[in-house]
């Protein structure tokens, strides 16, 4: 199986649109890919499945093991011609949770994106410091991104090869093709007309040895990863998923989990729908409520429809999910909107985000976790809860993967579990299956 890692020097190298020229040019020359996206983030993957015309997938030994990552990578690879792998910020930032574990674990050869733009032979000697930190892993080459002109090329070129680096091409510095951003990343692809794949793909085929590349993706050994036991008892139940331009933060991997415990996923647009779908449960995953706060706010039938169902079946918010079933919400702009009133708390947003990886211990039992029973995660938000979590109203004790001291958050009462958190079921079927298991009117 051929794969390569797109990894960057650092945040906004031009990891992703390195990664979405390499995909879609690939596909032009009748190739079958699959592409995932080391890390937590979901904007990046969704500008990857957009370009490789695939379902993107998530690498992330924070909220899988390793042995669930590989096996997850095996599956959807199968059949397939060559893997892309975008990288998270920089190659060897995040630990074990880096770009460069992740290329360890899967064998992959590296090609490096480096931000050219006001340097010359420093590029190289960037490449070079990235290469001889850690020979073990395979830094099979560079990309140059948001060069000037041939000369700037060419200079760094020599440079690179004088050091015994593969130089595999440049990108020239184009508005056209840059991808604008916003609070939490990148802006979703479903909201960017401007993307032109076309143009990118031209422009990539044009500059970036795309032969090389591949015959480099081929310089790898065979993974057998070591399958865990996952819950086998099947369900036939059926889970309303939010999925709407408000909300699309959920992991693919986190729908096969619970399609692979007999679950029928309904996707459904709380925006745009007057009701909730016919559901044993529902999910309202993570997106951006407070830029369609508005609209969400005008759909009464729908946060009627949420009320109603809220008392009687299971109801599990992340994130932006948990900010729609408050009493309201104020968007950047002060303004306050209703929302479903499921949860007795405010929503607002503040100037500051807060992110990382975390541990959740249940301070109680809820949908996913009996009491003392801790669930791993992540947050990114700008959002926060008035008032603030306490241990009486909390879901959850959290304590940030890399220190800090602990604090309350979420939401469970009844059949209602509400958090920052965002979980991938991929890494813990258990939890999955507990949720399985309150969908159905006996459980286990």
């Amino acid at each position: 199986m051929k794969r390569i890692i797109i990894a960057g020097a650092s945040s906004r190298s031009g990891k992703t649109t390195a990664a979405c020229g390499l995909l879609s040019s690939l596909r032009r020359r009748g190739l079958c890919v699959s592409a995932y996206k080391a890390g937590p983030d979901y904007i990046d993957r969704e500008y990857l499945s957009m370009a490789g015309k695939c379902q993107a997938y998530n690498l992330d030994t924070w909220l899988m093991s390793e042995d669930r990552m590989l096996e997850l990578f095996t599956l959807t690879s199968a059949g397939k011609d060559i893997a892309v792998i975008e990288g998270a910020m920089g190659l060897y930032d995040g630990g074990m949770n880096s770009t460069a574990e992740t290329a360890r674990l899967l064998d992959a050869p590296v090609v490096l994106v480096i931000n050219a733009r006001s340097m010359g032979e420093s590029a190289a000697a960037v490449a070079l410091g990235f290469r001889e930190f850690d020979r073990g892993i395979n830094l099979a080459g560079v990309i140059l991104n948001f060069t000037g002109s041939d000369y700037h090329e060419e200079i760094i070129a020599e440079a690179l090869s004088e050091r015994g680096i593969k130089f595999l091409g440049a990108l020239r510095r184009d508005e056209g093709l840059a991808v604008p951003e916003r609070h939490l990343g990148l802006l979703q692809a479903r909201e960017n007309e401007a993307f032109d794949i076309g143009r990118l793909t031209a422009r990539f085929e044009s500059s970036v040895n795309v032969d090389e590349i591949l015959r480099l993706a081929g310089n790898v050994s065979e993974i057998r990863p070591c399958c865990e036991a996952v819950p086998s008892k099947k369900y036939d139940v059926r889970v309303g998923v939010a999925c709407d331009e408000a909300f699309t933060f959920v992991y693919h991997e986190s729908l096969m989990t619970l399609e692979g415990l007999g679950a029928e996923i309904v996707p459904f647009s709380p925006l745009h729908d007057k009701m909730l779908p016919d559901a044993d449960g529902y999910i309202f995953c993570g997106g951006y409520p407070e830029i369609f706060a508005e609209g969400l706010a005008l759909n009464a039938p729908m946060l009627e429809s949420v009320r109603e169902a809220a008392g009687k079946k299971p109801v599990l918010a992340e994130c932006g999910g948990m900010m729609y079933l408050c009493r309201k919400m104020r968007d950047s702009s002060g303004r306050t909107h209703d929302m479903a009133g499921v949860i007795p708390f405010d929503s607002y947003m503040a100037g500051r985000a807060v992110m990382g990886y975390m541990t959740g211990t249940a301070l109680r039992d809820n949908l996913l976790c009996r009491k003392g029973e801790s669930i791993r995660g992540h947050e990114h938000h700008y959002g926060r809860i008035e008032p603030d979590f306490t241990e009486e109203t909390g879901a959850f004790e959290l304590v940030r993967k890399n220190g800090g001291g602990a604090h309350y958050g979420g939401y469970s009462r009844g059949k209602v579990l509400a958090s920052w958190l965002h979980v991938n079921f991929w890494g813990c079927p258990e939890f999955a299956r507990r949720f399985a298991d309150g969908l159905t009117s006996s459980g286990d």
